[in-house]
């Protein structure tokens, strides 16, 4: 079953995605990453231009075959047709068709209360399927 893991009070989600996505990459793991088009487009340019010394290398879902398989993160607005099955990070408003298929789900949400009222949403949704959920709540994190 998929494990889900919920990151609380992220005050940027497309910087945290892209120091989450470094990490995960510098520990081999293969990800893909589900969004809309507007904030997967931020991400694409925030992931060349975040740190100068250490590109986290990517590629967008319409990309060839051989390039899709060999990218650590596939930026994609479905993970339909996507190569990789290990970790999913969705930054997008809704619960992504098909996230069952991989080992891990995290959901970052913002402190704005839309976003937070989605991720409620999300929350029940995995919960109601019997989904054991982690919080991580990243503003006790900031503050300990």
């Amino acid at each position: 079953m998929t494990e889900v893991a919920f990151h609380f009070n992220a005050p940027d989600k497309v910087a945290y995605a892209c120091r989450l996505l470094r990490k995960a990459v510098g520990s081999g793991a293969r990800v893909v990453v589900t969004a809309e088009p507007e904030v997967l487009q931020k991400l694409d340019v925030a992931l060349w231009t975040f740190a100068p010394l250490e590109f986290v290398p990517h590629c967008r879902s319409a990309s060839a075959a051989p390039m899709l398989a060999a990218s650590p993160v596939v930026l994609a607005g479905s993970v339909h047709g996507t190569p990789h099955q290990q970790v999913l990070l969705n930054l997008g408003e809704q619960v992504p068709d098909g996230f069952e298929r991989f080992e891990r789900l995290i959901e970052v949400v913002t402190q704005q209360g839309d976003d937070r009222q989605g991720a409620r949403h999300r929350w029940k949704h995995y919960a109601d399927r019997g989904y054991a959920i982690t919080r991580h709540d990243l503003a006790l994190k900031g503050s300990a």
